[in-house]
């Protein structure tokens, strides 16, 4: 089943897949979704893409590809850039709550293990904001070749010219001027 409307959260009620037998399946499409980030990391496109639930013996096994954007700065020269951000999870999520009578599950067993809530809800929201934290690049570049600032100045290496005077070097100091390591 495919829902072609576009989900605008990352959200899903799945009382009635848990309800369905092992292997049924539901596909969504994602669109326009936003999310909060922390403090440094923000979004420049909404996440779109889709995602697969399907019943599992346990739980729902979530298989979703999604993409995104994020808004940043050259490492090097500090230009604006958006860095692309695709996202591929493949989770299983196991209820917190007994579906036919209503009490709580025993979860200490798998303490780690992803849940849906007590409402049987699967939220996707914390998997996918890790994912996208994850996915940010350490140092993102411009271009691969960017040659950063200017260390006199401090515009762009490769903006206007960068004929800058030599600093009068201290007197003691002047005989390094000529050296050169060895090779």
């Amino acid at each position: 089943m495919t829902d072609a409307s576009g989900d605008r959260s990352l959200t899903w009620n799945v009382a009635g897949l848990l309800a369905d037998g092992v292997g049924t399946a539901r596909t969504y499409d994602v669109r326009d979704v936003t999310l909060a980030l922390p403090e440094d990391l923000e979004l420049a496109a909404p996440i779109e893409g889709q995602v697969r639930l399907s019943r599992t013996n346990r739980g729902i096994l979530v298989d979703a590809r999604l993409a995104t954007s994020l808004a940043g700065e050259c490492a090097r020269c500090l230009r604006p850039l958006t860095t692309p951000i695709d996202i591929e999870l493949e989770e299983e999520y196991l209820p917190s709550i007994d579906l036919t009578s209503g009490r709580a599950l025993d979860t200490e067993a798998e303490p780690e293990a992803l849940r849906l809530t007590d409402h049987h809800e699967l939220d996707l929201e914390p998997s996918v904001r890790d994912a996208i934290s994850l996915a940010e690049p350490i140092a993102p570049l411009d271009r691969p070749d960017c040659p950063g600032l200017c260390v006199v100045c401090g515009l762009p290496l490769d903006e206007g010219e960068h004929d800058h005077p030599d600093d009068e070097i201290d007197p003691r100091l002047e005989a390094l001027k000529a050296f050169r390591p060895a090779e």
